[in-house]
This record gives structure tokens, C-alpha cells and sequence, in this order.
């Protein structure tokens, strides 16, 4: 499945507990579809202590959203936008503000 953000964008959560609310994509899942977004859809994961974690409890991490439910944030205009991408003199692709019309990248 082709996911249109990658690590290190910023995006903005369109629907459920957190819509609104912009991060940074931690990571990208592209075989499950989904994003892992920095402070978003937060989770709480029980621990035992151990080796890497000495003290263990309870744990709130980020889980992963759908990539559908999230809009890429336009790094010159900052405004949600869809990611259109046009092919480049050398035969690359870019990815295109389809507001603005600046690429991302």
C-alpha cells in the first residue's frame, strides 16, 4: 500500500479522539497502511521490570492511526494539503503542495 507521508513530516489527525492536532510521523508502516504520529492516539502499555526497563508500570506511547486519517501539513504554506507528484527533469519523482504548488520535498 502506498502511504503519501514519511518520517519526519508534519501532519495533521483529521478524525477521532485527536482531530485537529498536528505532530511529527515517528514512523511509517506502509505494508499495514498506518502511521505511528508523536503524541498522537496515545496507549497504555503495562510493564514488567527487566533489563531494559528497571523500574516496569504503566507506559503511554503512540499507536498507530490509519494513514488515511491523517492530512500532510504544507511546510511553506502550513496548511493541510493532498500530495500530488510530478516527475522531475531527471526522472525522479517529487512530491507537490496541491495548494501552493511548492514541492515537499
Amino acid at each position: 500500500m502506498k502511504v503519501h507521508v514519511k518520517k519526519g513530516d508534519t501532519v495533521q489527525v483529521r478524525t477521532g479522539v485527536d482531530a485537529g492536532k498536528r505532530g511529527k510521523v515517528i514512523e511509517v508502516q506502509p505494508k499495514k497502511g498506518r502511521v505511528i504520529v508523536d503524541g498522537m492516539n496515545l496507549v497504555k502499555k503495562h510493564t514488567k521490570p527487566g533489563p531494559a526497563n528497571r523500574t516496569g508500570g504503566v507506559i503511554e506511547r503512540p499507536a498507530p492511526i490509519p494513514s488515511s486519517r491523517v492530512q500532510l501539513v504544507c511546510p511553506s504554506c502550513s496548511k493541510p494539503t493532498r500530495v500530488g507528484r510530478k516527475r522531475t527533469p531527471s526522472g525522479g519523482v517529487e512530491r507537490v503542495c496541491k495548494r501552493c504548488g511548492k514541492t515537499i520535498d
